[in-house]
């Protein structure tokens, strides 16, 4: 059963993010739900036509935006679906859109995001046309330090959706590990988007998604 003082105090703290993150130059939206969501990301952000790129995310499964994607009205860099993942996401950096969820975000307007390979932070710096970025209201945090807490508190579950074998999946916490296989490699934090305005576009949906 829904908590509506869960549900008020979600809606509060999006609309606080989201007034911080369009003075920093990025197009906003707040979605009640994930169906709203999906709605805000095929009917108003993302035209038919277009080509796109994913980043890895748990929040973009629960939308539901993979069927839409592959329906052909898209040009879609299908990194679920390809014989070289790695080539994929290097094509990706070059896409019309680039659609993403995200590790944290800040209060303040920030936007704080580690890799693996770092083939989802270089397109979310550089590339795209557009990043257009999807994120439950448990990702937003009171400042940077709390967001970077956030990043390693999550990667643990991170590690084991991708089959790392890193020692967070053993102990299920972030021993800051030196590893082959280490997963945290590529650290990205978005201050500010004045730079390229219009470029970011944030939906800030007020439940909790992904990790």
């Amino acid at each position: 059963m829904e908590n509506k003082f869960r549900k008020w105090f979600g809606e509060q703290q999006c609309k606080l993010a989201l007034n911080a993150f369009e003075k920093k130059g990025w197009v906003t939206y707040y979605a009640e739900n994930i169906n709203d969501a999906k709605k805000i990301v095929f009917e108003t952000v993302i035209p038919k036509g277009v080509s796109v790129g994913l980043g890895g995310s748990e929040t973009l499964t629960a939308m539901e935006v993979l069927p839409v994607l592959r329906n052909g009205d898209y040009k879609l860099y299908d990194r679920y679906n390809c014989p070289d993942h790695f080539q994929v996401c290097r094509e990706s950096l070059m896409a019309d859109y680039f659609l993403t969820g995200t590790n944290a975000l800040t209060l303040n307007g920030e936007m704080v995001n580690l890799d693996c390979s770092g083939s989802r932070v270089a397109a979310m710096a550089y590339g795209p046309k557009k990043i257009i970025v999807a994120a439950g209201v448990n990702k937003l945090c009171s400042n940077i330090e709390a967001a970077m807490n956030r990043v390693h508190l999550i990667a643990p579950m991170n590690c084991k959706r991708n089959n790392h074998q890193t020692p967070c999946v053993t102990e299920g916490n972030c021993p800051d590990c030196n590893i082959p296989g280490r997963m945290c490699n590529h650290l990205l934090i978005t201050y500010n988007a004045k730079k390229f305005e219009g470029k970011y576009t944030l939906i800030l949906i007020n439940e909790d998604l992904g990790f």
